[in-house]
């Protein structure tokens, strides 16, 4: 699959399939989008916002929520924010989210299934990494959702007229509540 992928992108660049997407890396909007990874959003929630290239800073990850104020979201955050002029920040959930109710347990059975060894997981433990902490996901998308607002608003770099909302998206219609 992979070298399809790769065959498509030669033919792209050399039908200068490219052009209708260039644009510099400030976005235009002046807003950053954290959300989930789904791939049910990766059309469905520029269209459902009226967004395109160019318009906002997308970071995507698992959940769409950010669980630690020093993890890669909210370093993308405060890049967004002093390099690239965010002054808006949405953190967008969805229905349905495969992170809702993901269990640490199931994972580690799972990895272990596909080749980690249980000495692997031990050791990483043992190192200080809290893997059923890290591994496990949250219980309701709309407080996950509060969480994340909270902990980026309050987060002690990133200054206060930066203004931080939350959402859900509907995985299927795109309509957002605004939590």
């Amino acid at each position: 699959m992979i070298n399809e992928l790769l065959k498509f992108n030669e033919e792209f660049v050399a039908k200068e399939g490219y052009k209708p997407y260039i644009t510099s890396k400030y976005p235009d909007k002046k807003i950053a989008i954290v959300t989930c990874m789904d791939t049910r959003l990766v059309e469905l929630l520029p269209n459902a916002l009226g967004i395109k290239n160019g318009d906002v800073k997308m970071i995507k990850n698992a959940g769409g929520v950010i669980t630690d104020p020093w993890d890669s979201t909210m370093r993308s955050l405060l890049v967004g924010v002093y390099e690239l002029g965010v002054n808006q920040i949405m953190i967008i959930g969805h229905t349905e989210c495969g992170v809702q109710g993901m269990s640490a347990d199931e994972m580690l059975h799972l990895m272990e299934k596909r080749g980690v060894s249980s000495s692997t997981i031990s050791l990483i433990k043992r190192c200080g990494i809290d893997l059923d902490k890290w591994l496990t996901g949250f219980e309701n998308t709309e407080q996950a959702v509060k969480d994340s607002v909270e902990l980026v608003k309050n987060h002690p770099l990133l200054p206060t007229d930066v203004e931080v909302s939350g959402y859900i998206m509907d995985s299927v219609t795109g309509k957002l509540t605004t939590l």
